[in-house]
């Protein structure tokens, strides 16, 4: 059951990762969506899109190797 949860947790993101990559390669086609006001607005919401979904599986995966003793800490 936990890992359903985790997929879930994890495909979401993904999924708005895949929206902004489209939203931005609309813009470069002229592919305009009308709920944006300007195309460039359009290129900012799928460029935001695509790095908030890299950031939380990226911090997902971080927190998930911290946890099982994956990443060693650095000497300082």
């Amino acid at each position: 059951m936990g890992r359903i949860i985790a997929f879930l947790l994890l495909l979401i993101p993904g999924v708005l990762s895949v929206i902004g990559i489209k939203l931005m390669r609309d813009t470069l086609f002229d592919d305009f969506h009308p709920i944006f006001l300007h195309t460039s607005i359009q290129f900012i919401v799928g460029l935001i899109l695509l790095i908030g979904g890299f950031l939380f599986i990226g911090g997902f995966i971080v927190y998930r190797d911290r946890k099982r003793n994956l990443i060693t800490k650095k000497k300082k």
